[in-house]
């Protein structure tokens, strides 16, 4: 059988993809939901409240994240076998020693994404 008469298959990942699809739509109807009259808006399930709405998408997403935030990333974390407590330095002559610990550092020691350097101050923007 040739390539182009094969019966074809859904792709492993292609319903998880379906899926996050139809929640983010979900989240932008909830969204505009909210951003129109406070007093209701007509749907195919009913009136829907855009003030309610969005304060539940709010809570909903506080609460999903704020524990995505504080997970410790590295598993290994403060263990004998954890591959990333190790700090490669250098100095060459007079110049300030250069050292792989500011990289590897806060995930060794248990870090969250929080305290990770470049995207600890990024996920304050967060709510959570």
């Amino acid at each position: 059988m040739t390539g182009h008469t094969a019966p074809r298959s859904p792709r492993p990942g292609s319903r998880a993809l379906l899926r996050a699809g139809l929640v983010l739509t979900a989240a932008g109807a909830a969204l505009g939901a909210g951003s129109a009259s406070a007093a209701g808006v007509a749907t195919p399930i009913g009136d829907v409240d855009g003030a309610s709405a969005l304060s539940a998408l709010t809570a909903a997403a506080h609460s999903t994240l704020a524990p995505a935030k504080n997970l410790q990333l590295d598993p290994l974390a403060n263990t004998s076998v954890d591959p990333l407590n190790n700090a490669l330095g250098t100095q060459v002559a007079d110049f300030k020693p250069v050292t792989t610990a500011v990289a590897t550092g806060p995930l060794a020691r248990g870090g969250s994404l929080d305290d990770l350097p470049l995207v600890g101050p990024v996920t304050k923007l967060l709510p959570g």
